[in-house]
């Protein structure tokens, strides 16, 4: 409810047909001026909607243009029956203007029209941001980032969570992105760093005593942008439990999210709603072909390698090979069959085998003659094939680069036939991600979080092949979008240090990379665990965006530049030497 002023007395969130009658004042932007045979017709919009102004002194309307602000007065009237408008919440009233004032005058001609912004070019509209937000559809997911913040903050209030914030400016960390750097003024040739994540100070939060953190926080990584990463900031809701296990962070996380879901997702509803499910990036890979499975589609993948161990057929024999069954596609057209394959050249595989099932159940296709009695109905049991159905066949030398091309086919034919359902949700857990990868040369490099805790801790990392021991890592994924990642932390000194050799960085270096850590590990420090979810993920999501950058005020372009006020730009001379700085 506003305080009536001399611009206003009502918004349009404030009239209705209770308020036929009177008169009021409102303000806003001229979206169309309609003229109907000597009666002009205004609408009017402001931050909460739209009404329907009727101009009966055309005199009024001198230079008046299309987004100008305007003051209004007049007497609210009801609309005749057949005028009404559904769409819009004073759809069955209008005001009759006594008194018009411009506010803000319109100087030159507009760039692109606000109600079609999303038709025009990014960089005109990001140069333009301030009209382009004046799109309902831009303006209502600012308005929804609000109130998703806002109910998340209350979300964690009542779970018990203590609302902080860690620094802006810090220490370079690598952890897995770029840094942004900031140059010292006081320190000739040192720099800040803004924060990739509030990760390390979180941690400490905890050895300091604190049981249960959160805060909206804004992490920075010199990225290039994707449609559903942005280049430079991102916000993600981030939180961290003293005393706690997987568990516990899963349960305080599906809490917050089912919630948020459920008062923004509209009508739509989990397909699967919590506890989600918990799947480990090994079985992913593998009935997916993604660490990030979109489970709106009903197709998996199944290993058929054994099958084709001694097989007569070079291409698979010995292979990685994999098969994805697509139920009643067997009556599909060659050319879709041949689109599918001219797909899977695009995508860097050499091929794509396929076999159909015809209504008497025999085998069709290319790949048929090269199947044995025996391998048939080990493929059509462990398939569950039916007639009508195809089941694609993707083989490689190599087990990810199998698991990566069968998960693509999985997608892209589910996407192909529509049978991804498209208005609904659907979420789960991974889990038991390897705690090292191979990096140069094939030694051990992390995964994924050089401060997740290993499974089996420091037996493990003195015992194990490094290969085979799994972090407790998790991600949570919606609609195939990895919108959190989390882990129980390590918070061990001996376990750090060793984790760190492992990958090839001495005691030394951990002490001068990560030494408040380091230190914070030997003064009693308690086993915690924690996890951030993306908001402006999620946003898109919600929104049902296909673009990060729809549900940022104020983004970045896609190459990271800032078009509206200039940014990055030159620094003066006077600036470069204050921070010892030249330009090479």
């Amino acid at each position: 409810m506003i305080k009536p002023n001399k611009y206003r007395d009502n918004t349009t969130a404030t009239l209705n047909s209770g308020s036929v009658g009177k008169t009021v004042r409102v303000a806003g932007w001229v979206e169309n001026i309609r003229d109907h045979g000597g009666i002009m017709f205004i609408d009017l919009r402001d931050h909460y909607g739209s009404v329907q102004i009727t101009v009966q002194n055309e005199s009024l309307l001198e230079n008046v243009r299309r987004e100008a602000s305007v003051g209004i007065s007049g007497k609210v009237v009801r609309r005749a029956p057949e005028t009404f408008n559904p769409k819009i919440g004073t759809g069955e009233i209008e005001i009759v203007a006594e008194t018009l004032d411009i506010l803000g005058q319109v100087y030159e001609n507009l760039p692109f029209e606000p109600s079609a912004s999303k038709e025009t070019n990014e960089e005109t509209r990001l140069k333009y941001r301030f009209l382009d937000l004046r799109n309902k559809a831009v303006h209502d997911a600012v308005v929804l980032r609000s109130k998703l913040i806002s109910f998340m903050r209350k979300q964690m209030d009542a779970l018990g969570f203590l609302e902080m914030q860690t620094p802006i400016l810090t220490a370079s960390s690598p952890e897995g992105a770029r840094d942004f750097l900031i140059p010292s003024r006081k320190h000739r040739g040192k720099f800040y760093a803004l924060p990739q994540a509030p990760q390390i100070f979180k941690q400490l939060l905890m050895v300091s005593g604190f049981d249960r953190y959160y805060q909206i926080a804004p992490c920075f990584r010199d990225e290039d942008a994707r449609a559903d990463r942005t280049a430079g900031e991102f916000y993600q809701l981030d939180l961290e439990m003293a005393y706690a296990t997987q568990d516990d962070v899963f349960d305080a996380g599906e809490a917050v999210i089912s919630a948020a879901i459920e008062k923004f997702g509209g009508k739509n509803a989990f397909d699967n709603p919590a506890p989600f499910p918990r799947i480990t990036f090994k079985e992913a890979l593998l009935k997916y072909g993604t660490d990030k499975p979109d489970l709106r589609n009903p197709l998996f993948i199944i290993d058929v390698s054994d099958i084709f161990a001694d097989s007569d057929f070079k291409p698979f024999a010995g292979k990685t090979v994999r098969a994805v069954r697509v139920p009643g596609m067997g009556v599909r057209s060659k050319t879709f069959f041949k689109n599918m394959e001219d797909f899977a050249l695009s995508i860097g595989m050499k091929g794509l085998g396929y076999v159909k099932v015809d209504g008497d159940g025999a085998y069709l296709g290319p790949i048929d003659k090269f199947l044995t009695d025996g391998a048939r109905e080990e493929i059509r049991a462990r398939a569950g094939l039916k007639p009508d159905d195809a089941l694609y066949f993707i083989a490689d030398g190599s087990e990810t680069r199998a698991a990566k091309f069968a998960g693509e086919i999985r997608a892209e034919v589910a996407a192909r036939l529509g049978i991804i359902k498209k208005d609904g949700f659907a979420a789960c857990w991974i889990t038991d991600f390897p705690f090292y990868e191979e990096g140069d040369g094939g030694k051990p490099q992390f995964g994924h979080n050089p401060f997740s805790m290993p499974q089996g801790e420091l037996d493990a990392l003195n015992n194990k092949n490094p290969f085979d021991i799994l972090a407790h890592q998790y991600d949570f994924v919606l609609n195939g979008t990895e919108l959190a990642s989390g882990a129980v932390r390590n918070h061990n000194a001996e376990v750090m240090v060793k984790a760190f050799e492992i990958a090839g960085f001495s005691e030394e270096d951990v002490k001068a990379k990560f030494g408040a850590l380091y230190s914070a590990f030997k003064f009693g420090a308690p086993p915690h665990a924690g996890m951030a979810f993306g908001i402006d993920r999620l946003l898109m999501i919600l929104s049902g965006e296909e673009n990060v950058r729809e549900v940022i005020a104020f983004p970045l372009n896609s190459n990271a530049q800032d078009v509206l006020l200039g940014a990055p730009g030159e620094a003066s001379e006077t600036q470069l030497r204050e921070t010892h700085i030249k330009i090479r």
